[in-house]
């Protein structure tokens, strides 16, 4: 009887053969042997997906040429491929699955883990039915976690639903993707603009969220208003008061009979203490992390991207510090909760100050087995590193350890505990109130004292005043203007992804995961954030998100069409896609209201791009700022073809007829024996055929520097010592 072990990449197979007692390495997978493993026993692994859906010339090479009659793309029957440089593995893990009896799919326990093993299954047209197909389903890579996970396999067949969710949301982007593209590329195409234009069920309506609050910032206008407040004095020491209930006033008028009506003088006066209240509050340590909200928290800290803390986390969890990323929970349960206690010395020996952990008994706010569905919340492992193992990992790496370490630990420290204050002081008619707090037992604080960019809360002490005491008052009125909306950032877009747009803070945003879907998911977030960057429509500016002129362009096409854009449709998606691993809904169902959808846009938008003058002055305006920008790049006249420029190609200097029907092949390096050449320095090699003296060229035989001319003849460039 044999066994197959399908992991989703060579790290994570070693991270299992390490779990066991013996283990020979063959070409392209190990024979294992241990006590918790059938006899014969292999691990094979996947390069994440070996098998792919298919590229539209593929079903039809007349696909290899965009245009709108051949549109829409529907496959009858949707086709896999295997890309080349995998075709070697795919052959491996398709003879040894084939020859198993029992396949135990140990992939990236979550839908897209499922999605891998499964379509690999499919394609190797395995008779699954004569296989028993088990489940390896963990949140560690240590090893006895992962000894204990091959111990109680789960039944394979179970996990089947959350396969056909991942590829039906699969061919779904595949299908909005491939027709809405090649629609929306050549519209653009006929009114003027080159270039593609990629649409894609969830990146298209994240860019438009980025967009509409870019237009919020842009066409704010700001609107004065006036604040009254109140400077009290009382033995030389100054605390500030504001109205109660609060309120600002429009204009001066306004203001100024409101004074008159509550009896209030500009300047100094006399006020009456007509309450003190005093009370002894409590909060609570932050949830624990899920993926987004650990995202978010990294970048509002460190300004990393989402992607980079997404591939950080990755490698703190190969490494079994840290337990499954990829988590959309903030809970844990018990069991959790029980190794951690038992682990809390160890821990402590990455902080600093000595801290009271005094809360061993689970508390619903973080530990509540019924939040728990997939996967708990990212939390560290009982593996603790000493300080030196740590160093050994990236400083983003380390930070988010120490961060993670210190939420998880949190949870046993004993609530931040303060005395707030509030004094009322009656000047006039009017009431003023003025808070302050005094902390009392900082608590779970103490485990953030030593970050340098943790925000620092504002508290005031106010001083011992009686009721009914008198106190001198200075009424200050002050203009402002209302604010901007702020700028999104990679953690807050994050968080507007999982609430749909819906605007709440991260604390709520963390209360409600379970009751929306939001668009996109955990693992996918940050990749569309990605794709949205390399594409040129996002571009990040001290650590701001903006869309670019490209990716307003795209924006303005898509509004034409609010279904594509629409935040709340994409998250009812999701919650459709949800169903089908629920057994609620098909694959064909879905699809079904998916294509509907195509044929809406390719009925519609042509008429809709065609008539907008909205999106036809910005498509002029984008025609125009491109033009000016080709023509401050042109460095000077091309010297073979006569009729291109010389420009910046990125990795070298190229005629702007580089790409042309009759290509012009004309180069000149950007960096020679060590010495960047400069703009000018190209300017005056190609219309004098020489440079000025150059210092700093280095000698790739004896690494010495030098000095020389360059010169230029029959478009090759040489040194010139004379």
């Amino acid at each position: 009887m044999t066994t197959v072990i399908l992991a989703e990449k060579p790290s994570q197979a070693r991270s299992y053969i390490d779990a066991f007692k013996n283990s020979t390495k063959k070409q392209g997978y190990y024979a294992v042997s241990d006590p918790v493993l059938p006899n014969e026993t292999f691990i094979t692994y996947c390069f994440g997906h070996l098998v792919e859906l298919a590229t539209p010339e593929q079903y039809d090479t007349k696909y290899k040429q965009w245009a709108l009659s051949n549109l829409p793309i529907f496959p009858e029957k949707y086709k896999f491929t295997v890309p080349t440089d995998k075709k070697a593995q795919f052959k491996i893990v398709k003879d040894l699955l084939s020859k198993a009896d029992t396949i135990i799919v140990a992939t990236d326990s979550d839908r897209e883990g499922e999605n891998i093993a499964w379509s690999i299954m499919t394609h190797a047209k395995i008779n699954l039915k004569s296989k028993e197909i088990k489940r390896l389903w963990i949140n560690s890579l240590e090893k006895e976690a992962i000894l204990k996970g091959f111990k109680k396999l789960k039944n394979g067949w179970d996990y089947y639903p959350a396969y056909q969710e991942a590829q039906t949301r699969q061919i779904s982007d595949w299908l909005v993707g491939m027709n809405g593209s090649p629609l929306y590329t050549l519209l653009l195409k006929e009114a003027g603009l080159h270039g593609v234009y990629s649409i894609g069920r969830v990146q298209t309506p994240t860019l438009y969220m980025v967009y509409q609050r870019d237009l919020a910032i842009q066409n704010f206008n700001p609107e004065p208003y006036f604040e009254l407040k109140a400077e009290i004095l009382e033995e030389q020491q100054k605390f500030v008061a504001k109205l109660d209930p609060y309120q600002r006033f429009k204009d001066k008028k306004g203001l100024l009979a409101f004074m008159s009506e509550k009896r209030l003088e500009k300047g100094s006066q006399s006020g009456l203490i007509k309450d003190v209240q005093k009370q002894t509050k409590k909060t609570s340590s932050p949830r624990l992390f899920s993926l987004s909200s650990l995202q978010s928290e990294i970048n509002k800290r460190y300004h990393a991207s989402a992607s980079d803390t997404l591939q950080a986390v990755q490698n703190l969890y190969e490494a079994k510090m840290l337990t499954y990323p990829r988590t959309d929970c903030n809970f844990i349960t018990e069991q959790e909760f029980n190794y951690l206690k038992e682990n809390l010395n160890g821990y402590l020996s990455f902080v600093s100050k000595d801290i009271s952990l005094n809360n061993l008994e689970p508390n619903k706010r973080y530990v509540n087995s019924e939040k728990v569905q997939e996967h708990h919340a990212i939390i560290v492992t009982k593996t603790v590193p000493n300080k030196e193992e740590i160093t050994k990992f990236t400083p983003l790496e380390q930070r988010i350890y120490n961060l993670v370490l210190r939420t998880t630990l949190a949870m046993f420290a004993d609530p931040y505990e303060y005395e707030e204050t509030i004094i009322l002081t009656e000047v006039g008619s009017a009431i003023f109130k003025a808070s302050g707090n005094v902390p009392k037992n900082n608590g779970w604080k103490n485990l953030f004292s030593e970050y340098k960019t943790e925000e620092k809360e504002e508290t005031s002490t106010l001083p011992d005043l009686k009721i009914n005491q008198a106190v001198q008052v200075n009424l200050k009125t002050d203009q402002k203007e209302t604010n901007p909306p702020v700028p999104y950032t990679e953690g807050t877009l994050i968080t507007a992804m999982k609430t749909a747009g819906k605007t709440i803070d991260d604390e709520e945003a963390q209360k409600i995961l379970k009751d929306t879907e939001g668009i996109g998911t955990e693992a996918t977030r940050a990749n569309v954030l990605e794709v949205l960057k390399k594409r040129g429509y996002l571009v990040t500016e001290k650590n701001k998100l903006h869309v670019s002129q490209q990716g307003t362009t795209l924006c303005k096409a898509v509004e034409l069409e609010p279904l594509l854009t629409s935040a709340e449709m994409t998250e009812k998606w999701e919650k459709a896609l949800k169903q089908i691993s629920n057994k609620k809904r098909t694959q064909e169902n879905f699809l079904e209201q998916i294509k509907k959808f195509i044929l809406k846009l390719i009925a519609d938008v042509p008429n809709e791009v065609a008539q907008s003058d909205v999106l036809s002055n910005q498509i002029k305006a984008q025609i125009d700022s491109q033009n000016k920008e080709e023509v401050e790049a042109q460095i000077t006249d091309c010297p073979k073809c006569k009729t291109g420029k010389i420009v910046d190609k990125g990795t070298f200097y190229g005629c702007t007829n580089y790409k042309a029907y009759e290509p012009c092949k004309f180069s000149l390096p950007k960096k020679w024996s060590d010495k960047a050449l400069s703009k000018t320095v190209i300017k005056q090699l190609v219309n004098n055929g020489e440079t000025s003296l150059i210092k700093g060229f280095k000698s790739k035989k004896t690494g010495k520097k030098f000095d020389a001319k360059l010169t230029i003849k029959e478009g090759k460039l040489s040194f010139d010592f004379g």
